[in-house]
């Protein structure tokens, strides 16, 4: 009989953990989430099984796929999402291009970790109530 170390085991789990829930990174461009998300701000996203009104979900955007946008849901649809951002005159958003194919999102996201002095995690806003939220 074999014996599996702790370390090969965690290595394993560690391994179909990424790859059942990938990593995005992005960088915050624009004002378009202020003041949740300032320009500069690093973030983490995780892909996610269930969104729930309120998240910040990365998802590329539906006109430009190689570009990758950042705003909270507003609305949900069986396989499709709408999208806002808090700072709505700057926003380009489901207002302008409909609802976001759910298969678009590439994750929640969950951290900040730059600049250090704002790094945290990133927690559901309650339910979006369609306002901005200056």
């Amino acid at each position: 009989m074999r014996i599996v170390s702790a370390a090969a085991v965690l290595a394993a789990a560690v391994a179909w953990w990424r790859r059942a829930r990938p990593v995005t990174r992005v960088t915050v461009s624009g004002v378009s989430m202020v003041p949740e998300l300032a320009p500069g701000d690093r973030l983490v996203a995780v892909r996610w099984p269930v969104l729930e009104l309120g998240d910040l979900v990365v998802f590329r955007d539906p006109e430009l796929p190689d570009r990758v946008l950042v705003k909270r849901v507003s609305r949900l649809h069986a396989t499709s999402i709408e999208v806002r951002g808090d700072n709505e005159g700057p926003s380009r958003d489901s207002r302008e291009f409909g609802p976001v194919d759910r298969r678009a999102v590439l994750g929640r996201a969950v951290y900040r970790y730059h600049p250090s002095a704002r790094a945290g995690s990133i927690t559901r806003r309650g339910r979006y109530d369609g306002r901005s939220r200056r």
